[in-house]
């Protein structure tokens, strides 16, 4: 499968070609924190939205002489990144409120490294009408920012424009996402992984006819077989294809998450011919399936996890905690409880931002796959 070969080299490589040419192009590039922050506004903007990671980060030598142990080793390479100049090529910088370590982050980095750009948001950690209208002010001011800074108005024709494209780049995901229902689905985890990687990281019209030229050549593919059971992959950020590599060379296959770099990105499409698309955007954002941040929408954060964990036919959760994640160290508790409530066993993990202790994760996962599986 080409269109595979291509996705996971432009989303495996910092910048990557496709940024490298939209650069060259004379264009700015975006860097923002979160899922929660709308990729259509920077797009419309003329300017090309990618999700800050710091692919291939294993150690943090600068970070720490600023930043306490005690903060997550994904803040700490962000910021290890950003003193080496390896996020150089960002022009612009957004953040927002979505945990205290990015929260600082932000402070740290507008007064170490300033990019030509920065702006914060301020995002509500709840779902209502209230809140709503709290983020469309929001919106509304980063909106302002751009504009002053590219000089480019963004007139509500190109805001509808861009979330019509990313509802495409929506509507390709969920049909990939309903590739993994089936018994012997054609793409594994750590390919599907790969895909959603370079979602993040080039011009979404580019990603779009990739993503269609993948799902086509699908048809022609031979069917995974022989993994011991199906897993899903729920909490904290994650994007190391590296932890679900592991997973699957342990003989299990996953086919679903609950994830902010997977079914969290995408599931919930935008209104795109509303009255105001900023309003459309504050209610769709806020409306997709939350995260631990979320305070009050724990409830409907289970019944998401439940429902995919049913209709992907899952055997296995795995729960995976970032050290020092504050906000998914709590959602651990109740996960443990109605996952047994469920009858569908969970295996919790603790990990770093990069892949450490490899050996012993592999033979965690070994001994929950022996006990859950299906046989090879």
């Amino acid at each position: 499968m080409k269109a595979l070969e291509k996705l996971a080299e432009l989303g495996s490589s910092l910048p990557g070609r496709a940024v490298e040419e939209w650069k060259g192009g004379g264009k700015k590039v975006v860097g923002y924190f979160c899922a929660y922050i709308p990729e259509e506004l920077i797009a419309a903007a003329g300017a090309l939205p990618f999700r800050v990671r710091p692919e291939g980060c294993t150690q943090t030598p600068l970070a720490n002489s600023i930043m306490s142990s005690y903060n997550c080793t994904f803040a700490r390479s962000c910021l290890e990144y950003a003193m080496r100049g390896r996020f150089d090529f960002m022009d612009g910088l957004v953040s927002m409120n979505s945990c205290d370590h990015i929260r600082r982050l932000y402070d740290i980095l507008k007064e170490k490294t300033p990019a030509r750009h920065m702006h914060f948001l301020s995002v509500p950690h709840k779902n209502s009408p209230e809140a709503i209208v709290w983020y469309r002010r929001e919106l509304e001011q980063f909106k302002s920012g751009l504009e002053e800074w590219l000089q480019a108005p963004v007139e509500d024709g190109k805001l509808r424009e861009a979330i019509r494209v990313q509802n495409e780049t929506r509507r390709l995901l969920r049909r990939l996402y309903e590739l993994r229902k089936a018994d012997n689905p054609p793409l594994s985890g750590t390919q599907v992984q790969q895909v959603l990687m370079a979602a993040t990281a080039m011009p979404k019209e580019e990603y779009n006819a990739l993503l269609s030229t993948l799902l086509d050549e699908t048809e022609g593919a031979a069917p995974l077989s022989g993994y011991r059971a199906r897993l899903m992959i729920i909490g904290s950020m994650y994007d190391n294809v590296d932890f679900t590599r592991l997973l699957e060379d342990a003989g299990g296959l996953v086919v679903a998450d609950a994830l902010c770099f997977g079914s969290r990105y995408f599931w919930e499409p935008v209104e795109a011919d509303g009255a105001d698309p900023l309003t459309s955007l504050a209610s769709a954002y806020l409306s997709r399936p939350a995260c631990a941040r979320m305070s009050d929408e724990l409830p409907k954060r289970m019944a998401f996890v439940k429902e995919m964990a049913r209709e992907y036919r899952v055997d296995g959760i795995i729960y995976q905690k970032m050290r020092y994640c504050d906000l998914w160290a709590g959602e651990g508790l109740k996960l443990s409880q109605v996952t047994q409530e469920w009858g569908i066993p969970m295996l919790s993990l603790e990990r770093e931002y990069w892949l450490t202790g490899a050996g012993g994760l592999r033979l965690r996962a070994e001994a929950f796959l022996e006990n859950i599986g299906r046989g090879a």
